[in-house]
């Protein structure tokens, strides 16, 4: 399933460890966006991985699903991508 994941982290410490855990499963597409494509498994461990990280009161992650029919609706202004993020293996 693809997935824009989100996230509004208030220390930089925080923020950078979250970032860097994503860069793992996705390709970042704005400073706190990332595209990622996960299975159940590879979600679930993103998210506990997360949650070792976050600061419930003060941040947020956030993942939306989006399905092939929308996702190949997605309008980019601007800076276009250079690759997308099926065009990377990942290793987790």
């Amino acid at each position: 399933m693809f997935y824009l994941v989100t996230y509004d982290i208030v220390l930089d410490r925080r923020r950078n460890k979250v970032a860097h855990i994503l860069e793992g499963y996705g390709m970042r597409v704005q400073k706190s966006v990332f595209e990622c494509v996960l299975t159940p498994d590879q979600r679930e461990m993103l998210q506990r991985k997360l949650s070792r990280y976050i600061k419930p009161e003060e941040d947020q992650v956030r993942f939306y699903p989006l399905s092939p029919r929308y996702r190949k609706k997605v309008l980019v202004l601007g800076l276009q991508p250079q690759r997308e993020v099926d065009d990377v293996a990942f290793i987790v």
